[in-house]
């Protein structure tokens, strides 16, 4: 039985994106297409729309066969200690949502999937997603297709973003991949930009990837795919 293999990174902005844009040359020399986990707003008062230069980037990298994933709105903490979307109810979340999907129309970067910050969405976030534009949730146990109301368990392993980036911690990330691939599992390993500027948890992801292809996990990226009766309808 062969598994899947998903690989995303967070945290792309002006200091990252030379790390993310390395990595990505590793994974094209592997054949392994990247999810890119995009959010208009992070920290230290960054903004997606001023920056042209990672716009172009992600823009060409998503021509080359990555996703491009909305990743929260400003990752701000809703409340003490939690991710953005992970406490909000409805009518908070659906605001974001349409906040940032406005920003990354603006930029050429729209897209229909999302992955919440830490990959925590409360429920009310997971009800506001349809409303606002969305047909694909990837939370930390599993892919939703909120359109057909169909799921797909698999664990995300990261690092960074909330994910340990110690050495035993990188290990065990390794193993974890191996393991999900030889049972032919959805493997989903997620590591942030800024991770990948270290030598140790950027050599820990790429053995994680090689892993599991000799398991042969078939490469590919977060998607949602129309129904055959959604094609060419209004």
């Amino acid at each position: 039985m062969t598994g899947q293999l998903i690989v995303s990174v967070s945290g792309i902005k002006d200091e990252t994106r030379d790390f993310a844009a390395a990595f990505a040359e590793e994974m094209d020399a592997r054949g392994v297409p990247l999810s890119l986990l995009v959010a208009p707003r992070l920290k230290d008062k960054y903004r997606l729309v001023n920056d042209p230069a990672t716009q172009d980037w992600l823009r060409a990298r998503r021509s080359r066969g990555d996703a491009v994933v909305l990743h929260g709105y400003d990752q701000a903490a809703t409340k003490r200690r939690r991710a953005e979307f992970a406490a909000l109810p409805e009518h908070e979340a659906r605001l974001r949502l349409l906040a940032a999907d406005r920003v990354m129309e603006q930029t050429g970067l729209r897209t229909r999937l999302f992955a919440p910050p830490r990959w925590l969405a409360s429920q009310g976030a997971v009800t506001a997603l349809p409303s606002a534009g969305f047909r694909l949730l990837a939370a930390m146990t599993a892919v939703h297709d909120l359109d057909r109301g169909t799921s797909v368990r698999s664990r995300v392993l990261g690092i960074g973003e909330g994910f340990r980036a110690e050495p035993w911690w990188c290990r065990a990330l390794v193993l974890g991949s191996g393991r999900t691939a030889k049972r032919g599992g959805v493997v989903r390993l997620a590591v942030t930009a800024k991770q990948l500027g270290t030598s140790g948890p950027r050599q820990a992801m790429l053995d994680a990837v090689d892993l599991a292809l000799f398991h042969d996990a078939r490469p590919d990226v977060y998607r949602w795919e129309r129904r055959i009766s959604q094609i060419g309808a209004a």
